[in-house]
C-alpha cells in the first residue's frame, strides 16, 4: 500500500489544511511542494468562503520542512503530516502564510533585543463522549477513565520529538489539559499544531472525539490556550528574570509585558479568535477580562507563573510569563506573533509594566478601571475586530492586506452564526474545533 504524507498548514481559522502526496516522493516535494491557491487563506472555520481579493486567480506552493514532520503507528494503520511554508512560485515567503508572518515577528524581537522566544502552548480539550462520572474534577477516577488515551498521547507527543510536561483530567465536564516543554522560535507554535492534531488523531483512533472548542456550553467551563514565554540570550542563557525587578521581570520581560498589556484589546481578536471565546473571557471564569498583570493569578490577562526554586540559577530558567487570553481557534502562529509583536513594541517604546493586581477588577467601577489604566477587554468578536482595525499601529505590524483579509475571514464566520443561540452556536463551533 503507497504511505502518504499530509503536508500542512495551519490558516487563519486555525484549521490544519493541506494536501497528501506519496511518501516515495518526499525528497522532490520538499523542494518543489504542493500546489495551493491564494483564496484558500479565505476558507473559514465552517468551509465557507470569505470575501476574497484573489478570486480564483493565482498559484502558490505549500512547501514541507521535514523538521516538522509527524508520524504515528496505530498497529496496520499509519498516520504521516508535515508542517510547511507557503511560498510563491519563485519560492519567496507569502506575506499571509502563518509561519512567515511569526518568524517575521521573531526576527523583530532579536533585533530590538538581541533575545530569543521560548514558548510552550498549554492545551484544554473534551472528549465528546459522556462517562457518567460526576465529582471527578482533577480526579483519579477521571484521568483512570481515559488513561490508555492519554498515556498513547503522551507516545505520540514524545514520537515526535516533543517533550511532555503533563496531563491530567481537567476540572470541566469530560475536560483534559496537555501540556509539554517550551521550543524555541517558530518551532513552539508548530508544536502547538502537533499537538492538537496528536490529541485528535489518538482520540479518532480510540473511538473517541476531541474538541478544542473554547466552550461547549455556555454554562459551563471553557477550553483555554495558555501561552507560556521565557527568552534566553544568543548563548541560550536565561534573560527572563532579574529578583529585583517588578515581579521578578528584568528590564527587557516588563517592558514585552508592558506592550502586551497596553496593546491586548487591538490583539485579543487574533488570540480569541472565534465568536465564543467571548463566552469564556468574562470574569470568575478563570480566564481573561480585563488587560491587568497577575502575580500567580490565574484571572490575569498576563501571569507570573510561580517558580519551585530559591537556586537562584535555577530560578532564573524557570521563570516565565503566561499569556492567557487566547483558545484554539486561534491559529497558534498568529496568535504568537501578535503577543511578540505587541511585546516588542513595548520594548521599542520603553514601556513599564503596571503592578500585579490583588483584587477582583469586575467590582471596581469603569472610572476607577481607567484611573488604573486597565480597561474590560472587547466583550464580543466583532467588537475586537473593530478595536483591532481602529491601531493604525498594530496593522504597521503585518504585511498591507493581512488585517484586512483577516477582518473578512472572521466577518464571514460571525454571520454563519448570527441567526443561532448561543448554544446552537456553541454546538457549530464545537464539531469544527
Amino acid at each position: 500500500m503507497t504511505h502518504l504524507i499530509f503536508a500542512a498548514t495551519c490558516d487563519i481559522a486555525g484549521k490544519t489544511r493541506g494536501k497528501a502526496f506519496p511518501e516515495s516522493d518526499l525528497e522532490r516535494r520538499l523542494i518543489r511542494g504542493v500546489g495551493w491557491t491564494p483564496t484558500n487563506v479565505q476558507i473559514n472555520c465552517f468551509d465557507g468562503i470569505a470575501e476574497t481579493p484573489f478570486g480564483a486567480l493565482g498559484d502558490l506552493l505549500l512547501v514541507p520542512d521535514k523538521s516538522a514532520r509527524v508520524d504515528m503507528n496505530f498497529g496496520s494503520q499509519r498516520e504521516s503530516f508535515i508542517l510547511g511554508d507557503i511560498v510563491t512560485l519563485e519560492g519567496n515567503p507569502w506575506e499571509l502564510c502563518t509561519r512567515t508572518i511569526l518568524r517575521k515577528a521573531l526576527t523583530r524581537l532579536h533585533k530590538v533585543s538581541g533575545l530569543k522566544l521560548r514558548a510552550a502552548f498549554e492545551h484544554e480539550f473534551q472528549l465528546k463522549s459522556k462517562s457518567g462520572l460526576e465529582g471527578e474534577g482533577f480526579g483519579r477516577a477521571g484521568f483512570e477513565r481515559h488513561r490508555a488515551l492519554c498515556e498513547t498521547i503522551v507516545t505520540h507527543i514524545t514520537g515526535a520529538g516533543l517533550k511532555l510536561d503533563s496531563i491530567m483530567k481537567e476540572y470541566g465536564p469530560e475536560q483534559y489539559e496537555v501540556v509539554i516543554a517550551p521550543e524555541e522560535g517558530v518551532k513552539a507554535a508548530d508544536a502547538a499544531v502537533i499537538v492538537r492534531e496528536i490529541v485528535r488523531s489518538v482520540a479518532r483512533q480510540m473511538d473517541e472525539e476531541a474538541t478544542f472548542s473554547p466552550i461547549c456550553d455556555p454554562s459551563s467551563v471553557g477550553n483555554g490556550v495558555h501561552i507560556h514565554m521565557s527568552f534566553v540570550d544568543e548563548r541560550g542563557a536565561p534573560a527572563t528574570y532579574d529578583p529585583k525587578g517588578n515581579c521578578g521581570m528584568s528590564r527587557v520581560t516588563d517592558a514585552f509585558v508592558a506592550g502586551v498589556l497596553k496593546y491586548l484589546d487591538s490583539i485579543l481578536a487574533l488570540t480569541a479568535a472565534s465568536v465564543i471565546s467571548y463566552f469564556r473571557l468574562t470574569p470568575h471564569r478563570w480566564s481573561a477580562a480585563y488587560n491587568n498583570l497577575g502575580f500567580q493569578d490565574r484571572e490575569a490577562s498576563v501571569r507570573i507563573c510561580p517558580v519551585t526554586s530559591q537556586d537562584p540559577n535555577s530560578v532564573a530558567s524557570q521563570f516565565n510569563i503566561e499569556y492567557r487570553a487566547a483558545d484554539a481557534s486561534a491559529c497558534p502562529h498568529l496568535a504568537l506573533a501578535a503577543i511578540v509583536h505587541a511585546g516588542v513594541q513595548g520594548i521599542e517604546d520603553k514601556l513599564k509594566a503596571p503592578q500585579a493586581t490583588t483584587e477582583d477588577l469586575s467590582l471596581l467601577s469603569e472610572k476607577d478601571l481607567k484611573s488604573r489604566g486597565f480597561i474590560r477587554l472587547p466583550e464580543t468578536l466583532e467588537s475586537a475586530i473593530t478595536q483591532m482595525n481602529k491601531n493604525p499601529m498594530l496593522r504597521s505590524w503585518f504585511s498591507n492586506s493581512f488585517i484586512d483579509i483577516y477582518t473578512a475571514h472572521k466577518k464571514s464566520e460571525m454571520d454563519h452564526v448570527k441567526d443561532l443561540d448561543d448554544a446552537a452556536i456553541c454546538a457549530i463551533y464545537e464539531r469544527t474545533y
